[in-house]
């Protein structure tokens, strides 16, 4: 997923029988297990088929649209759900968001302005390597906001920026040579990543299914709000970060008074921004100033981001083509849509209540602090077994955050922080999130190191965002 999915090849894919043959072993296993009492059949059958869905976008035996196409097909014909229940995410607020935010995403890659803004970055910053890599990171910052995957952004623009330079200094892995200053780079570059998902709603794609499974728990969270809430704690870890990767893990190449001059050489080959840039700068003003005081204007998220790319259609910057052919953005649409939709039938169905009710016992009673603390770090912690954000937040989101609000963690607070958590704890490995195996396919980094490094990272992002972070929830009345 966007989180998540890069491009994928235009061959048609081929079906893993046998790991599809483990997806349905897994949901007939559980589809036979007796309902348990309390819990409404029709609920216990569409857990098993949400459980299947579950593992077949870990193992991935075909693309991930095929996938919850078949699932739900399925939940239709076994009478689990109704063609209309089915049906029903398709027209979710949400989902159209993230679409329409791939839109815009294509807009940004076609007209090649996310380039030329990292080549300005690279420019202001780029004679010293630390420069460098916050060069990278303050890219990523800029695009976050409109770019919904992090592997478009990291994969598209940092990567063959990056890639391009380190060869130009003499860095490459097929050298050798990658410590010289490719190493530092596509690390840092990573890390920074990581934080920039975090930071905005529509900075990774499985943030609005987050926020759309906190709204059925009746926790609203706005762009503005999720914005807000994680620009002080992104800021101070955009800044900390790449300087203490760059102690723990330095380049051989400290001074790069070469990359400004590149910079400048491309910029000159890209000569001045085209008309359609100009357009979309000015889509990309409007989309932040109605994200950010659309709720006092009555404007949501979505209706900007759909106004936002029918501007962009209407003066020519975007090709109905350019729609029709953005295959992430419509196979995002199908698995999206199918997911929002079985959990919002979960949790009419009861058995989100149910479940909170038998575990919420456990966790005893007293302040409702240490307990949240503990279900923050096991949901942190527990990705090392996940390879995809998507999934990671589609399996336990909503019951971590049903119990946390049932042991007393104020509702708005826990739903950010597990939201902000659902990005950070992809940085402890190379299979985290989608632009991981991208970057660490690049060879510039050793596993050990990216495992190592990864993991003390992971515990820095917690102090500052657990930290940092609540004086600040607290200054804005979140808790």
């Amino acid at each position: 997923m966007a989180d998540e999915a890069p491009r994928q090849s235009p061959r048609p894919a081929r079906v893993d029988a046998a790991r599809l043959g483990v997806v349905a072993l897994v949901g007939l296993l559980l589809w036979l297990v007796p309902t348990p009492d309390g819990v409404e059949p029709r609920a216990w059958q569409l857990l098993a088929v949400f459980v299947a869905t579950m593992v077949g976008i870990i193992l991935r035996p075909m693309p991930m649209g095929a996938l919850a196409f078949v699932s739900v097909s399925f939940a239709v014909l076994s009478g689990t759900l109704t063609i209309g229940e089915a049906t029903g995410g398709f027209g979710s607020t949400v989902v159209w968001l993230v679409v329409a935010a791939f839109f815009i995403a294509t807009a940004f890659v076609k007209t090649g302005f996310g380039t030329r803004i990292a080549y300005h970055f690279m420019r202001l910053l780029g004679k010293r390597s630390l420069g460098l890599a916050y060069g990278f990171v303050v890219t990523d910052l800029v695009l976050a906001p409109a770019i919904p995957s992090n592997t478009a952004r990291a994969g598209g623009v940092i990567f063959p920026i990056l890639k391009s330079l380190c060869v130009s200094l003499g860095s490459d892995a097929a050298l050798g040579t990658q410590r010289r200053i490719a190493g530092f780079l596509t690390f840092t570059s990573y890390q920074g990543v990581v934080i920039t998902s975090a930071m905005f709603l529509t900075a990774m794609a499985a943030n609005p299914l987050a926020a759309s499974l906190a709204a059925q728990q009746g926790v609203e969270i706005s762009w503005a709000l999720w914005a807000v809430a994680g620009f002080v704690p992104g800021v101070i870890s955009l800044l900390v970060v790449p300087f203490l990767i760059y102690r723990l893990y330095p380049p051989e190449i400290t001074h790069t008074p070469e990359a400004p001059e590149l910079a400048r050489q491309r910029l000159r080959e890209m000569g001045p921004m085209s008309r359609d840039e100009w357009v979309l700068l000015a889509v990309f003003v409007f989309l932040l100033t109605l994200w950010i005081f659309g709720g006092t204007l009555g404007v949501s998220a979505t209706a900007t981001a759909l106004a936002g790319v029918a501007a962009m259609l209407a003066t020519g910057a975007l090709a109905w083509q350019d729609i029709l052919e953005e295959r992430n953005g419509w196979d995002t649409f199908i698995w999206f849509a199918v997911l929002v939709m079985m959990a919002t039938q979960l949790g009419e169905l009861g058995l989100l209540a149910w479940f909170t009710e038998r575990v919420s016992g456990v966790l005893g009673e007293g302040h409702w602090l240490p307990s949240f603390l503990g279900l923050s770090l096991i949901y942190f912690y527990v990705h090392y077994f996940f390879a995809s954000n998507t999934a990671h937040v589609s399996a336990m989101y909503a019951p971590f955050l049903a119990l946390a609000i049932a042991v007393g963690t104020p509702p708005v607070l826990a739903a950010l922080v597990l939201a902000f958590f659902s990005n950070l704890f992809a940085s402890m490995t190379h299979y985290g999130t989608a632009p991981a195996p991208i970057l660490f396919g690049s060879g510039n980094v050793e596993i050990g190191d990216w495992w190592r490094l990864g993991a003390l990272i992971s515990v820095v992002n917690i102090v500052i965002w657990l930290g940092a972070g609540s004086l600040w929830w607290r200054l804005l009345g979140l808790w």
